[in-house]
């Protein structure tokens, strides 16, 4: 896995002792953007994107992370087995949402099995399984049989009840919001499916927006929370290994807004 540099920056602290020293009155400092980083991939997978912000940007990163292999739905259940694997127990694998330690072999339908979950919910844009959006590892992620039903085809957004079993997740009668360990996971997932699948190749155009209940348009909301969940739950060593695993193993792509959480802000 290629190191990430991340590069902080740093925006009040000379500001709040040269204004002390002086007497003045500081102006309002808005939140800081998810941090700058730079990753081994810039000036070979990224270079064309590097720099840019916007529409420029998003559609150089979807002119890049286009050029993937793709497996069928029935490869997915063995694809997920290596990409979420516990670091801890390689019999099992992490689940989204509940953030359960499970067996590898208890995959299926059935109380107590994990499952399959389209985080990009495959009825929005009526996707269902065909290789393609509905077989994308960069969004489907093992999940309990039971907390993915909860989820269902829901929107993102706070609030809520706790879910039985979800490790803190919550649900409301038209959204979800996962733990918050997932939420960053969560939001990249999303964005990255809204780059990636633009409708210029047969499938619809995944776009995130500010709703919930978008039934089966191709949208996901809300945005406005993504970005607060991108920005509060940065990429963890997990994440960032399913991704290299993804490139290296699977697709040969990369989901971008691991790579550079600060790109999220960038373009929307």
């Amino acid at each position: 896995m290629p190191a990430t540099t991340h590069i902080h920056r740093w925006k009040t602290l000379a500001l709040t002792t040269s204004a002390v020293l002086v007497g003045l009155t500081l102006p309002t400092v808005a939140a800081t953007p998810a941090s700058a980083t730079t990753t081994v991939y810039d000036s070979t997978y990224y270079k064309n994107a590097v720099g840019k912000t916007g529409a420029s940007l998003k559609s150089s990163l979807h002119t890049i992370i286009s050029s993937q292999s793709k497996i069928s739905y029935s490869a997915v259940w063995n694809a997920l087995k290596v990409t979420d694997q516990d670091p801890n127990n390689s019999n099992n694998v992490i689940l989204l949402y509940s953030g359960v330690s499970r067996s590898k072999s208890l995959n299926g339908g059935d109380v107590g099995d994990w499952n399959r979950e389209h985080t990009w919910a495959k009825s929005h844009g009526d996707f269902g399984e065909v290789t393609g959006p509905g077989t994308d590892l960069h969004h489907l992620r093992p999940a309990d049989v039971q907390v993915n039903g909860v989820r269902g085809n829901l929107d993102f957004d706070n609030g809520g009840s706790a879910v039985t079993n979800g490790g803190g997740s919550k649900v409301d009668s038209d959204s979800f919001e996962p733990r918050d360990a997932d939420k960053g996971d969560v939001a990249r997932m999303i964005l990255y499916m809204a780059v990636r699948y633009d409708g210029g190749d047969g499938f619809a155009d995944l776009e995130p927006d500010e709703k919930v209940n978008n039934g089966s348009a191709p949208y996901i909301g809300k945005l406005s929370v993504l970005k607060q969940w991108n920005e509060q739950d940065p990429p963890s060593a997990f994440e960032e290994k399913r991704n290299q695993v993804i490139y290296d193993t699977y697709q040969h792509n990369r989901n971008p807004f691991v790579d550079h959480p600060e790109w999220v802000e960038a373009i929307w």
